[in-house]
C-alpha cells in the first residue's frame, strides 16, 4: 500500500498531535498526583507542627516541596517557553488565581497541542475538493485560533474575576470596619477576614490569604499587599491598600478613613449605575422604534385606515 505525499503529511501531523496530547496528559496526571500528595502532606504538617520539634516540621516542608521537582519547570525559563508563555499570559494566569508555575506549564503544552491539532483536523476534514491556496489559508487561520484560544479563555476568566473583585470590595470594607469597631487590630482583622469570610469574599479572600501568608513569613505589610493592589487593575482597591499600608506604618484609627472611603466608593458605584442606565435608555430607543412603534401605529391608526378603505369601497360601487 503506497501513500501519497499529502497522506503522509496528514499522518505525520496526526502522530505529532497525538504525541503532544500524550505529553499534556502526562503533565496533567503528574499534577493530579502532586495535588493529592500535597493534600496528604499538608494535613500531616498541620497535625505534626504543634507537637513535633522544628527539625521534623522542616523535613515535612521539604518533602512537600519535593513533589514539584517532577514537572519540567525549566521549560518556562527557556527562550521557547518565554515566547509561548509571555509576561502578559503569566499575568492573566495570576489574575485567574491559579498556581503560577504549574498552570504556566499546562498552558504552554495546551497552546502547542491546539496549534498543531486544529490545522491537522482542518486539513483532514476540509482539504478534499478545495484548492491548495484555500486549504493553506484555512490551516493558517486554524493555527492562529488554536494558538490564541487558551489565552482568550484565560482572558475571559480573568475578566470575570476582576469583576467579582470589584463587586466584593464594598463588603470587604464593611467587614473591615466592623472588625475594627469591636477592638481588633489591623493584623487580626485581616487574618479573620481571610480565614472566616473566604466563602463570601472568594476573590479578595484568596488574595488576602496569600498576603497574610507572605506577611507571616517576614515580608512587610506593604510588600505582602502589593499583589492585591496591582493584580486586578482596580483603582479603588489600590487606594484601599495604600490606606491600610499608611495605617500600618503610622498607626492611628482606621474606622473614619474607611467610612469616608466606603462612602466615596458607593457614590462612585452609584454614578456608574446611572451611566449604565443612561446607555440602556439610548439602546432601548432603537428597540422601541422597531418593535413598539409599528404596533402602536396599527392599534391607533388601524380603525381609521379600515374606515377609509370601507368608504372608498362604497364610493366605487
Amino acid at each position: 500500500m503506497t501513500l501519497s505525499p499529502n497522506q503522509l503529511a496528514v499522518l505525520s501531523l496526526a502522530l505529532l498531535a497525538l504525541g503532544l496530547m500524550a505529553g499534556a496528559g502526562a503533565l496533567i496526571a503528574a499534577e493530579l498526583r502532586r495535588a493529592r500528595s500535597g493534600k496528604v502532606i499538608g494535613r500531616a504538617i498541620d497535625q505534626a507542627v504543634s507537637a513535633a520539634p522544628a527539625t521534623v516540621a522542616e523535613e515535612l516542608s521539604a518533602a512537600s516541596a519535593k513533589s514539584d521537582v517532577e514537572l519540567p519547570f525549566h521549560w518556562l525559563d527557556s527562550r521557547f517557553g518565554r515566547a509561548l508563555v509571555a509576561d502578559e499570559d503569566r499575568n492573566l494566569i495570576d489574575q485567574c488565581g491559579l498556581p503560577s508555575k504549574r498552570t504556566q506549564l499546562i498552558f504552554m503544552v495546551t497552546r502547542v497541542v491546539f496549534a498543531f491539532l486544529l490545522p491537522t483536523l482542518t486539513y483532514v476534514a476540509w482539504s478534499e475538493g478545495h484548492s491548495q491556496r484555500s486549504v493553506v489559508m484555512v490551516q493558517a487561520a486554524a493555527f492562529v485560533i488554536g494558538f490564541m484560544a487558551p489565552k482568550w479563555i484565560l482572558g475571559r476568566f480573568a475578566a470575570g474575576r476582576r469583576e467579582r473583585a470589584a463587586q466584593e470590595l464594598p463588603l470587604f470594607i464593611d467587614l473591615l470596619r466592623l472588625l475594627q469597631g469591636v477592638g481588633l487590630s489591623l493584623d487580626q482583622s485581616l487574618q479573620i477576614m481571610a480565614a472566616d469570610f473566604s466563602h463570601v469574599l472568594r476573590v479578595l479572600g484568596y488574595e488576602l490569604s496569600l498576603a497574610n501568608s507572605q506577611y507571616s513569613q517576614g515580608r512587610s505589610r506593604e510588600h505582602s499587599l502589593q499583589r492585591l493592589a496591582t493584580l486586578h487593575k482596580n483603582e479603588n482597591l489600590r487606594g484601599l491598600v495604600s490606606l491600610l499600608v499608611q495605617v500600618d506604618k503610622h498607626g492611628g484609627a482606621v474606622q473614619e478613613p474607611l467610612r469616608v472611603f466606603s462612602d466615596r466608593l458607593r457614590e462612585h458605584r452609584r454614578s456608574e449605575m446611572k451611566e449604565r442606565i443612561g446607555k440602556i435608555t439610548v439602546k432601548m430607543t432603537a428597540v422601541m422604534v422597531t418593535t413598539l412603534l409599528p404596533a402602536l401605529v396599527i392599534v391607533t391608526a388601524g380603525p381609521a385606515f379600515l374606515s377609509v378603505f370601507r368608504s372608498l369601497g362604497i364610493a366605487a360601487k
